[in-house]
């Protein structure tokens, strides 16, 4: 397992900082044995993110501009973040991509502190997913343009809502016709059945939707390695052919 993760002769804090950055290199190659071995339908992948709360007290606003800690337990990497639908939550961000189709499975996956916006992760977030993948859905915290173009230079097609406005260029146009079109729609409609429900899965298995540890490093290696385990679990019940590969938790003594 030590060299696995890369940990040996590492002290424990940089055993942390290793894992973090191992775990992100170790689900997207295993995202990409799902798609070279077939296991999963290989035209499109859905990304986005999911807020999780932090472990302990939130840190209110006024307080964290003053760099005033009031109680302890407090988890002071964390960040507030806004969802639509939950409003403000302070914590961090799991950020994944998965597959569409029959079988929904993380193909690469990042976490961060609540306030980073998606359009920022969505370059090394996807950059596993390049030759292997032909769109990408997403939502309009994605739309923009160096995405687009990004996608594009790597023949690579972002979808994601998109509208036009007076003065609209050319080849924003085009990605707008193609969005509209019932190709684009019917592309899209995959979004809602697989990022959506993965993200609540995961955090269902994990118990992660409150992270059960303080500080980033550490919530990121534990919120990662669980989309990894998820992973394993999932292809090993590929590999037996099972009929329904997700249902993990009986494996997982869950």
């Amino acid at each position: 397992m030590t060299i696995l993760f890369g940990l040996k002769n590492k002290s424990y804090d940089e055993s942390i900082t290793t894992v973090f950055s191992n775990l992100k290199e170790i689900i997207a190659n295993m995202g990409t044995i799902f798609l070279s071995e077939r296991l999963v339908e290989s035209t499109t992948a859905s990304a986005d993110s999911s807020l999780l709360e932090a472990r302990g007290p939130v840190w209110h606003k006024s307080d964290m501009r003053q760099n005033r800690v009031p109680i302890s337990g407090i988890d002071t990497d964390a960040r507030w973040g806004f969802s639509k639908t939950r409003g403000w939550i302070f914590g961090y961000k799991l950020h994944m991509s998965c597959s569409t189709g029959k079988l929904i499975v993380p193909l690469s996956a990042d976490f961060t502190t609540a306030n980073v916006a998606d359009c920022q992760v969505y370059e090394p977030l996807v950059n596993s997913l390049v030759g292997l993948i032909d769109n990408i859905i997403a939502d309009p915290a994605y739309d923009d343009g160096k995405l687009y173009r990004y996608s594009a230079q790597h023949n690579m097609r972002l979808v994601c809502p998109i509208k036009a406005y007076d003065g609209t260029p050319p080849e924003r146009l085009e990605l707008v016709e193609f969005y509209e079109s019932e190709q684009g729609q019917k592309i899209y409609s995959d979004r809602k059945v697989s990022i959506e429900p993965l993200f609540e899965i995961v955090k269902d298995t994990f118990g992660v939707g409150t992270v059960p540890v303080r500080g980033l490093e550490k919530s990121a290696s534990f919120v990662l390695l669980c989309v990894f385990v998820y992973q394993i679990a999932v292809y090993r019940n590929c590999v037996i052919g099972m009929e329904n590969p997700r249902q993990v938790k009986c494996m997982l003594g869950i």
